[in-house]
């Protein structure tokens, strides 16, 4: 018995030293749970302020609008975004003789194959795509009819029909062949001259936006001209609030507001950059079909979810009118249009079905 009672006591306390251990791990257990339940509160978002900044770029005013956590975090991402936007200029200017996109202009009808950097490489194989969609009602060998167009009001002066037929030789988006196993370019005909003012500025939104990403703001907004590129909006809202440029008619409708987030907005039309002269209002934008200035008092609208396809798609819509280019944008996925215009006295608006989606309540 005293051997069994020897046996039960060392039992017992076998039992009795186990409870504190067990005890220590249990709480242990505890306070590692309640730990990290701590880290998984989530930490509220530090305040964000609002930043404006403007700058002349790509030979037109572009503005960005962000909200950061301080002026130090706003003012790099703003440096670093216009200095993309300066790169990129350099890059696809047609006004600088030196840029990537004037060395390649002047090897027209050389024979030559030309290799690409990768951004202008992603602009002109776009463009092709947008050329082959709409026939070439977007053409980004347009360049000798532009010229003629600058000159032409400059000199306040239609371009002759002599002139038109030689610039026409060159123009045509079939003379630019694009290599994508070399991501290489080579114009076909000499004289050509290419224009990416139709789209390259989308582009360099699209760009400077991703810059500003990078650096954590995502709450950010940037415009350029007509083109416009949201990010997240600021705190608190749905999204960018956007007014639609109205058509300068006296009997123009109650201004509309679209709300804009992770979207590109671009507006194109005859309010700017335009020549009056016989009693018609030419626009900036060439037919590159025909090489005339579009006289279609207009203004076109896209909401895209890159500001590339919304450049390019509003001058697409521009140049076919109404019917075949709302025709054409509905058929693209995550592509609106809008078309305000005044044929003859009467004001008339037409859109996509999905562009009634980005509209402001009240206005649709």
């Amino acid at each position: 018995m005293n051997s069994n009672h020897s046996l039960s006591l060392r039992s017992g306390a076998a039992r009795s030293i186990r409870r504190p251990r067990a005890d220590a791990r249990a709480a242990l257990a505890l306070g590692l749970l309640a730990l990290w339940l701590v880290g998984c509160v989530t930490r509220p978002d530090p305040p964000l302020a609002r930043f404006e900044f403007r700058r002349p770029e790509m030979g037109m005013p572009f503005r960005l609008v962000l909200y950061a956590p301080n002026p130090a975090v706003a003012q790099a991402a703003a440096e670093a975004a216009f200095a993309r936007i300066s790169q990129l200029n350099e890059i696809m200017s047609d006004y600088e003789d030196e840029s990537e996109l004037s060395r390649l202009s002047r090897t027209a009808g050389s024979g030559r194959s030309v290799p690409l950097s990768p951004d202008l490489w992603k602009v002109l194989a776009r463009a092709q795509e947008i050329s082959t969609l709409s026939d070439g009602a977007f053409d980004v060998t347009v360049g000798p009819y532009v010229n003629l167009w600058r000159r032409a009001r400059r000199e306040r002066e239609l371009p002759s029909p002599d002139r038109l037929a030689q610039a026409g030789r060159a123009v045509g988006y079939r003379h630019l062949v694009l290599d994508p196993r070399t991501h290489s370019a080579q114009l076909l005909v000499p004289h050509m001259r290419l224009d990416l003012g139709g789209i390259a500025k989308g582009y360099a939104l699209e760009e400077a936006i991703k810059v500003v990403r990078a650096r954590g703001v995502t709450r950010a907004l940037i415009t350029g001209g007509g083109d416009m590129m949201a990010w997240d909006p600021p705190p608190g809202k749905a999204g960018w609030r956007i007014e639609l440029a109205p058509l300068d008619v006296t009997n123009a409708p109650p201004a509309r507001f679209v709300a804009l987030r992770r979207e590109a907005l671009t507006t194109s039309g005859d309010l700017f950059q335009r020549l009056e002269l016989g009693g018609r209002r030419y626009s900036h934008i060439v037919d590159p079909r025909t090489g005339i200035g579009l006289t279609d008092h207009s203004l076109v609208t896209i909401i895209a979810r890159d500001a590339t396809s919304a450049d390019g798609f509003s001058k697409v819509v521009s140049v076919l009118g109404p019917a075949a280019g709302l025709r054409l944008v509905a058929a693209q996925p995550q592509v609106a249009a809008c078309v305000v215009r005044q044929p003859g006295d009467r004001l008339e608006t037409q859109e996509t079905k999905g562009f009634w989606r980005h509209l402001e309540p009240g206005r649709r």
